[in-house]
């Protein structure tokens, strides 16, 4: 029987691990698995023997590869029939987890700069500050449920978590002597953007003000080199959180200064 055609399949480049984040969590990951996880990439779902073919590696290597690859969350499979088959076994094909689709690079910090930029040069700093009052009315509505019958500290400590859940770069660190609190985060997962449209850490402070009650400002930045953001919170200065929705930092700082 005449073969049918395939064509040919075309080589794609070896991953590049752009994400250190990502990076550190996925221990051992090996070239043979980078270069079957690239090619997943470029083909969007593939089978156990075209990977073997283009890696000129045996049909059972390829299988152990991509049992680590699942058991790693970075790589999904499902029975699928081809084409125009509707009888016989379905074969098994794979693509990349969402995870695993994270190792690529991509270009989200950038989109994000343009959007922040576009908006405010057509519409004005009005509708910016709108836009990030609104992102602020959604974080705030999200960690309200959660904080009720809670004392402050103990809803500082569970603010530790408001951007990712146990997040092991956040602490909590009052000042016994003097009674002061702050938030201390370690490594911020917007630090890209943020460096460069600091105006988003506003969010944050305006969060973190309405959900205590107390005007809290920046003592460190990324910013400025810091190589932390330390969120202080000023116990002189209550706010009315239901009157109170967003401000940029700037203004929240010249109110403490003028509170002082």
């Amino acid at each position: 029987m005449k073969a049918s055609y395939q064509p040919p399949i075309p080589f794609y480049p070896q991953i590049t691990l752009t994400n250190p984040f990502m990076a550190t969590q996925i221990k051992n990951i090996s070239d043979v698995q980078q270069q079957i996880l690239t090619f997943i990439k470029g083909q969007g779902e593939t089978t156990n023997a075209i990977i073997a073919q283009q890696l000129d590696v045996s049909y059972e290597a390829v299988r152990q590869q991509l049992r680590q690859l699942e058991s790693a969350e970075l790589v999904i499979s499902r029975k699928k029939r081809p084409e125009g088959q509707r009888v016989g076994r379905p074969t098994r094909v794979y693509t990349l987890s969402p995870t695993g689709d994270h190792l690529f690079p991509k270009a989200y910090d950038e989109l994000a700069v343009e959007l922040i930029d576009t908006l405010a040069a057509a519409l004005g700093p009005d509708a910016l500050r709108q836009v990030l009052a609104s992102f602020t009315d959604e974080s705030v509505h999200k960690w309200v449920p959660h904080l009720q019958d809670k004392s402050l500290i103990e809803r500082l400590e569970a603010l530790k978590g408001i951007y990712l859940e146990d997040d092991a770069y956040m602490e909590v660190d009052k000042d016994d002597l003097n009674g002061e609190l702050r938030l201390v985060e370690r490594n911020c997962p917007f630090l890209n953007v943020a460096t460069r449209r600091p105006a988003l850490c506003s969010v944050t402070v305006s969060t973190l003000s309405r959900l205590l009650g107390h005007n809290v400002t920046r003592e460190k930045k990324f910013q400025a080199g810091d190589g932390r953001c330390v969120f202080r919170v000023h116990l002189d200065q209550p706010i009315d959180a239901e009157a109170f929705r967003f401000a940029f930092e700037e203004e929240i700082i010249n109110k403490a200064i003028v509170e002082k």
